[in-house]
Formats: C-alpha cells, structure tokens, sequence
C-alpha cells in the first residue's frame, strides 16, 4: 500500500501519521508496514536536542495505527465520521534498541485473536535486523456520535 491507500485507511495527519508504506498484508492474519524516522519532525526539537532519539510512545503508536489497517482492511471498511478504531490497551512492551532520525522502522503485527469488536495484536518495530521494541497491543472498534 503507498502512503495514498494509508491515508484511506488511518484518520491520522500530519504531525501524527506514523505509517508511511505498507509492505506485506495478509487479511485477517499478519501485516508488515514502514515508517522512516527523519530528523525534520517536530518533537526531534525537545526530544533530547543534543541526541535525537525517536519516542517509545510514538513507536507504540506507529505499531497501534498498523494494527487499524489491518482491522479496516480485514473488514473491508475504512474510516469515517462515525466511527473509530481506538487503541486500549498495551502489555509487555519492551524497548530494545533507540531509533534515531535516518532510521527505518519496519513494523509487523500479527494478529492473535478478535471477539466483539475488539482485536488483540503481538506488535514489534526493527530497525534492519535489530529489535527495537515490541508489545501486544489491544484495539477496539467504536461507532460515534458526531
């Protein structure tokens, strides 16, 4: 998928879109995604100035807003007005190895089970072939009122 199909499927812009590329994608199952770390973005400024170092939070991001294309996608539905894909919840994350700007993170989720609406995902970041973090994410699917 191009950043042009993950922006049908994610609600998220600039600065917080945190997926640029999806690479592999298999429906219901598993799915691989990008995000390149450029020293350009805007929390680089107060995030420890003299050694940029990518936020933890924001890669627990990343890998959350990979699990929402995966859920719209298996559901053959994307996004709207009405509704939401919420991220609830995160177990064993770990941090392994620090991103710093001209990294790429390559994201892979894997989904490990659904019930009601709710999706629960093992998630982990690399940078090459080093693990930068990892965790089971939980999200949920909600209908809203505008």
């Amino acid at each position: 998928m191009s950043i042009h199909e993950v922006l049908e499927y994610l609600p998220h812009r600039y600065p917080f879109l945190l997926i640029d590329r999806v690479l592999d994608i298999e429906l219901g199952s598993h799915l691989t995604a990008i995000k390149n770390v450029t020293f350009n973005e805007p929390f680089f400024t107060g995030h420890f100035p003299n050694r940029p170092v990518f936020p933890g939070v924001l890669m627990l991001e990343a890998m959350a807003q990979a699990t929402g294309i995966l859920v719209f996608k298996t559901n053959e539905k994307k996004p709207t007005d009405k509704s939401l894909y919420l991220f609830v919840s995160i177990d064993k994350a770990r941090f392994k190895r620090q991103v710093e700007p001209g990294d790429q993170l390559t994201i892979k989720v894997k989904l490990l089970k659904q019930k009601r609406g709710m999706w629960k995902f093992a998630t982990e970041a690399w940078v090459g072939d080093e693990l930068a973090c990892s965790a089971e994410l939980m999200g949920a699917e909600r209908e809203i009122d505008s």
